[in-house]
C-alpha cells in the first residue's frame, strides 16, 4: 500500500513532465503503462490510467494495446486482470484485425496452449453490446477460439466453478447457448469433472437460471424462447452419458414461476424417472455412436451413416425426430 501511494504521489508531483500518453521509448513507441503491463506492474498499471493514461493506446510500430500485451503471457496475468477490470476495450483490433484473445491464441507453441487462463478471462468478457455485426463476429470468433482449445485438450469443466467455462455458459444459457451446446456436442461434462454432481451440475444450474429468469419475465414469448433453450440444453447433457447424474439434493421451487409450471415439472419428473431407470437400447446407442463420430460437428458424419432418416434424427437431437 505505501509504495502504491508513493508511486501516486510520484506522478502527481511530475505534473506535466510526466505525460503518460506519450510515446517513452524511442525503439518501441511503448508508452509506459504498456511498459508497465510489460514489467507485469499491476498498480503501476492503475495508477497510470487513475492520471490519465489512454488504456487502450496502441503503439506505432506493432498497433498493439497494453491489453493485447497482457493477453500474451501467462505470467502477465495481474496486468490482464486490472485492465479489463478498469475497463479496457476487450473487443478492439490491431491493424491485423487481431484482437486481444487472438494474440492470448497467437501466444501458444502450436501444441500446448500456455495462456488458458487469459483466455478464460477474455472469453468471459466478449458478450457485448453495440453493432449486431459486430456481436456477430466476435461471437463466431469465441465459437472458434474454444473449438481451437477443445481441439489442444482444454477441460472446459473444471474446478473451482469459476475456472470452468461449461458452467460459466450454463449460469447464462440464454446468452451462451451455442457455445454451450458446442460444448455438450464435443463431451464436456455437465457436471464438475473432478468432484462430480455434488460440487455443481448442469441440471441443477439449468432449473435454477430458468424458473429464476420465469419469475422476473412478463414476456410469455421471451418465457417459451428460454424454456426451448433449457429444454435442448438438458437434451443434450442425457445424451452425453449412459446414465443420468443428479445432484443427491435435487429439487426445483415453481412458487415464483408466472409461465409454463406444468412444462418445467414435466421435465423435472422426466430426468428423476431416468435417474431410476436403466437406458434403454435406443439411448445406449445414441450415446455409444456420438461419442465415436466425434469431434465436433456430428452432423455432416450423421447424414453420411447408411441409416433410415428418423434415426439420423434421433442421433442429431432433432424434437421432430424423438422415437
Amino acid at each position: 500500500m505505501e509504495r502504491k501511494k508513493g508511486m501516486g504521489c510520484f506522478l502527481s508531483c511530475c505534473g506535466p513532465f510526466c505525460e503518460p500518453n506519450i510515446y517513452s521509448d524511442p525503439v518501441t513507441y511503448y508508452t509506459a503503462l504498456h511498459i508497465a503491463v510489460l514489467r507485469n506492474q499491476p498498480d503501476m498499471v492503475e495508477l497510470l490510467v487513475q492520471h490519465g493514461a489512454d488504456i487502450n493506446r496502441r503503439d506505432r510500430i506493432h498497433e498493439s494495446s497494453p491489453l493485447d500485451l497482457a493477453s500474451e503471457e501467462p505470467e502477465r496475468l495481474p496486468c490482464l486482470q486490472r485492465l479489463l477490470d478498469l475497463g479496457a476495450d476487450i473487443n478492439a483490433a490491431d491493424k491485423h484485425g487481431k484482437t486481444a484473445l487472438l494474440h492470448a491464441l497467437a501466444s501458444s507453441d502450436g501444441v500446448q496452449i500456455h495462456t488458458t487462463e487469459n483466455i478464460r478471462l477474455l472469453l468471459e468478457g466478449e458478450t457485448v453490446e453495440g453493432d449486431p455485426e459486430e456481436v456477430k463476429m466476435i461471437n463466431r470468433f469465441c465459437f472458434q477460439a474454444t473449438q481451437l482449445l477443445m481441439a489442444h485438450g482444454a477441460n472446459p469443466s473444471e474446478c473451482p466453478s469459476y475456472d470452468s467455462l461449461t458452467h460459466i455458459c450454463l449460469k447464462s444459457f440464454r446468452l451462451h447457448f451455442p457455445l454451450l451446446c458446442f460444448l455438450l456436442q464435443s463431451g464436456a461434462s455437465y457436471n464438475c469433472s473432478l468432484h462430480g454432481p455434488s460440487c455443481w451440475s448442469g441440471f441443477d444450474i439449468i432449473f435454477e437460471q430458468l424458473c429464476s429468469h420465469l419469475s422476473k419475465s412478463e414476456d410469455d414469448s421471451f418465457s417459451v424462447d428460454l424454456l426451448q433453450k433449457a429444454e435442448t440444453v438438458v437434451d443434450l447433457m442425457v445424451a452425453s452419458a449412459q446414465a443420468v447424474k443428479l445432484p443427491s439434493n435435487f429439487e426445483i421451487n415453481l412458487s415464483g414461476c408466472r409461465f409454463h409450471k406444468d412444462r418445467i415439472q414435466m421435465l423435472f419428473n422426466h430426468l428423476k424417472q431416468l435417474e431410476r431407470s436403466p437406458g434403454s437400447l435406443k439411448h445406449l446407442c445414441r450415446v455409444y455412436l456420438r461419442q465415436h463420430l466425434r469431434p465436433w460437428p456430428v452432423d455432416v458424419k450423421v447424414k453420411a451413416l447408411p441409416l433410415p432418416d428418423r434415426l439420423k434424427k434421433y442421433l442429431l437431437m432433432d424434437q421432430n425426430g424423438a422415437m
